[in-house]
């Protein structure tokens, strides 16, 4: 194949798209080979396949495609997470419409519509990326063949007393008009009022939420508190709403906060639940779902939650109630979609029981990489206060599989032969079990789209119906999801079949803007895969992943890298061209290792050593380390020194001088081109063909170390060889010759024998051995004086002083250069001189031909002067 002196990525990467057949990847359950099964995350099909995105299944395809080099059958699947508020908000603002506006099958059908053509657009980026995705394993949460699935693990836990209906605080969107669960809480920092309010005389409470003072069932203070031990017990009127509370005593009350006294509200933070719970206190719940205060908030019902905190301030100070207000740091949990404060509420909900020692027993078998990012799981499991709230008050989710009987009440479960269900629109196939009645209110609630992908791991691998293997090898996600995905499919796992999901368990970081920051659009940081890959290609974004490739950290986009990738890959393409050249026509044989020379076994010591490196990285996921060693390899050892070494043996030399540097040019090329496909599978393709064009380099196997060709004396002989002919190219640099110029002989003076061939051909010179160090005399040739330094000084007498010097006998000048100074005197003046003031040139010989004598850490060489 001809090759084109410039490497084109767009060209070559378009080409490979259009080739590569789906089928190459295809998971194929009965095959011999070893599994290797990856519980990949399904994106939100949002219809962007952002840089976050891109560099976790960077991550993931370098595992796949290493695996499958190395013998693995893998399975890398895809999977759509659909159901979910942010598809109905797109859906609604599309459409200028609210999910109750129209029939709820409709807005079901506009939500599907809308994901589809979000997913179409997402695959397009991910095989332009080129990731080796199985598509034939593809799943979409949203159809009925998957959410099957969904129901089917609600059926099963709910019989085995893993799932009940109750009523119990939640998390509740106001806006969003939904519960959350509590790994959807995010916090904001920002500054709000500390505001000191006097119930009586004797109560004065501290609080930030004034706005939930109708809601208070209790004024609490710590049990040592000496200021109140005569409060405790006391009846006190709330003000605004006219009820009386009792002040009690509890010890998670800090008393160096605010005045040492809390009222306990139903609800203002996770803190009073814990107290409404552990005390038995009275249920004011004086909040509606869409964030406004109900009828029990007396004078204030009707008003949002900002303006009854401002109403109840205003009477507060009115009535002279209010004492003070101080500015406090405070973290406000919002709603991990719109952002909008959340408020926790009493509500009959759906759970799942949380079994913390099962999920961290389990959680503790697997491997996590990197390890630390186990105690994130842990710490959250430890916090949870309370149970998984599932249901959901949307539309586009999971339906949940149950019925309650209109004539006594009974919740009717469906029946796993019947799924998939929509209760809404289908009725049960029996009669009430408890009473036999026959009319049904189905359930509108669904199920938390968490509920659909923490079975990932089982779905892939034919659970419910026909699962072939448990648990799976591997799954890579993000460190932001851990108290999510990970945690929700270590619990359901456990829960429905016994088993841990998975092996081992990769995290991966985010994605920062350039300035360090978290990437926005409102900051001007945001890099789209897409840019980066008009403008460079994927296989140079590929490269930024794998630079950046250190599992658990945070990944800065960088230009910088993307650029640095490029020409690589065009170094990579020149010396494969290079190669080509000299290989055209060459057959390699084992044979041509008994002609190997030094550097020919120098280099493939090199290289076998890198392929240890490089494969240990890879089983380690370290993809960073990986690619620095190919890259430094490749451009330093190969092309800067290899190449350079053995260009004149490859256009000049004899066949015998030849064939071991083809042979040894044909297994680096061999080697490279496959240890690089997994991280640039576009440029490895390209240059297989070019090699070798025997099928797909990934489908060869991955490249396995000849530790017979591991050699600590050949090392020891090339580096000799490498740093003689720096050292004599340097000298022709500073010497100002060109560095193809011919030089005189040169002798080298080494403790061993070493191959000089190379060494003559690189640097254009008839190179020997010398056994014996010569005798190297030395003379003075020539004495320079500094005039900037001799000038000022001497003034009138400077010529006399310098010629003076120059006068001196060779003996006196070096005992002069020896002690660094000399007293002279000229004219009858003495005149003390340093010899930092002058320059000397010395010329070194040897039985009397001039030579230059350069150094290294081996070796001494020695230039004869043409």
């Amino acid at each position: 194949m001809e090759m084109e002196k410039e490497y084109n990525a767009h060209k070559v990467e378009e080409k490979w798209v259009e080739q590569w057949k789906d089928e190459m990847y295809y998971f194929d359950w009965n095959s011999k080979k070893p599994h290797f099964i990856i519980d990949t995350p399904p994106p939100y099909p949002t219809g962007t396949f952002h840089i976050g995105n891109t560099l976790n299944w960077c991550y993931i395809d370098f595992i796949a495609r290493y695996r499958r080099m190395k013998g693995y059958e893998v399975m890398f699947p895809q999977g759509w997470d659909c159901h979910g508020l942010p598809t109905e908000v797109k859906v609604e603002e599309k459409y200028g419409i609210k999910k109750n506006d129209v029939p709820r099958e409709k807005f079901r059908e506009l939500c599907v519509e809308f994901t589809e053509g979000n997913i179409e657009k997402m695959r397009k980026t991910m095989r332009r990326v080129g990731f080796s995705i199985d598509w034939s394993k593809e799943y979409i949460t949203m159809y009925p063949e998957y959410y099957r699935k969904t129901q089917v693990s609600f059926v099963r836990m709910y019989s085995r007393g893993l799932i009940y209906r109750g009523e119990h605080p939640v998390i509740h969107c106001p806006r969003c008009e939904t519960t959350i669960a509590l790994a959807e809480i995010e916090y904001k920092s920002g500054k709000t009022k500390l505001n000191y309010i006097k119930f009586d005389e004797d109560v004065i409470i501290a609080t930030t939420r004034p706005e939930l003072i109708p809601a208070c069932v209790a004024v609490a203070v710590h049990p040592e508190d000496e200021r109140y031990r005569d409060v405790v017990g006391k009846t006190v009127r709330v003000p605004g709403t006219g009820h009386e509370v009792k002040v009690i005593a509890d010890e998670d009350v800090d008393p160096e906060y605010g005045t040492g006294m809390v009222m306990i509200c139903t609800f203002g933070d996770r803190q009073d639940v814990r107290w409404w719970k552990k005390h038995r206190l009275e249920l004011r719940d004086v909040l509606t779902r869409d964030g406004r205060l109900n009828e029990k908030a007396g004078k204030y019902a009707g008003l949002s939650v900002r303006e009854a905190r401002e109403k109840i301030l205003e009477d507060m100070e009115k009535e002279g109630r209010l004492i003070k207000q101080e500015e406090v740091d405070h973290n406000v949990g919002v709603c991990w979609r719109c952002k909008t404060p959340v408020e926790i509420v009493p509500e009959k909900q759906w759970f799942v029981k949380i079994e913390k020692e099962k999920i961290l027993e389990a959680a503790r078998k697997v491997r996590w990489v990197p390890e630390h990012m186990l105690s994130r799981l842990e710490s959250w499991v430890e916090s949870m206060d309370w149970d998984w709230v599932i249901s959901r008050q949307r539309v586009f989710a999971t339906p949940i599989p149950v019925w309650y009987c209109r004539n006594c009440g009974e919740v009717v479960v469906a029946k796993e032969e019947w799924l998939p269900v929509d209760p809404t629109r289908d009725k049960p196939r029996e009669s009430c079990p408890n009473c036999g009645g026959s009319e049904f209110d189905g359930e509108d609630d669904v199920l938390d789209t968490w509920m659909d992908s923490s079975i990932t791991s089982l779905a892939i691998t034919g659970w419910p119906d026909d699962q072939k293997e448990y648990p799976t090898h591997l799954r890579p996600q993000g460190h932001d999801i851990i108290r999510t995905w990970a945690f929700y499919t270590i619990l359901r796992s456990i829960a429905l079949v016994g088993e841990i999901p998975w092996h081992e368990i990769v995290i991966n970081g985010m994605v920062l803007g350039e300035d360090g920051r978290k990437m926005s659009k409102s900051l001007g940081n945001v890099i789209s895969p897409e840019e980066v890959i008009e403008k460079y290609g994927a296989d140079a974004l590929r490269q930024w992943a794998a630079i950046g490739g250190i599992m658990g950290t945070d990944v800065i986009f960088s230009w910088k890298e993307v650029v640095a990738a490029s020409r690589f890959q065009q170094k990579f393409w020149s010396i494969l061209r290079f190669g080509m050249m000299h290989l055209e026509g060459y057959e390699p044989d084992e044979t041509h290792r008994e002609l190997l020379r030094d550097a020919d076994r120098w280099i493939l010591s090199k290289l076998n050593r890198l392929i240890i490196e490089v494969d240990r990285s890879m089983e380690e996921y370290n993809f960073s380390n990986a690619l620095k060693a190919i890259r430094s390899f490749t451009w330093y050892e190969l092309a800067d020194n290899y190449i350079e070494i053995v260009k004149n043996r490859l256009y000049s030399g004899s066949d015998e001088e030849k064939i071991p540097a083809k042979y040894t040019l044909h297994r680096i090329l061999s080697a490279l081109i496959r240890l690089i496909a997994p991280i640039t599978p576009f440029m490895a393709e390209e240059c297989w063909q070019v090699f070798s064009g025997d099928g797909s380099v990934h489908l060869q196997r991955y490249p396995e170390a000849d530790e017979t060709l591991i050699d600590e004396a050949a090392e020891k002989k090339g580096e000799m060889i490498k740093e003689i002919v720096e050292a004599i190219r340097r000298y022709k640099h500073d010497s100002g010759l060109a560095l193809n110029a011919p030089m005189g002989r040169i002798g080298i003076f080494v403790k061993e024998s070493i191959d000089t061939r190379d060494i003559a051909g690189a640097v254009n010179a008839e190179v020997e051995i010398i056994e014996e160090m010569p005798e190297i005399q030395m003379r003075i040739a020539e004495v320079k004086p500094k005039f900037s330094i001799i000038g000022p000084k001497f003034r009138d007498r400077a010529g006399a002083v310098i010629n003076a010097v120059k006068q001196m006998s060779e003996a006196e000048i070096l005992k002069f250069i020896n002690e660094g100074r000399v007293t002279l005197s000229i004219n009858g003046e003495e005149y003390e001189l340093e010899s930092e003031w002058f320059e000397f040139k010395f010329e070194k010989s040897i039985s009397g031909k001039n030579v230059d004598v350069v150094e290294t850490s081996s070796a001494v060489i020695i230039i004869e002067k043409r």
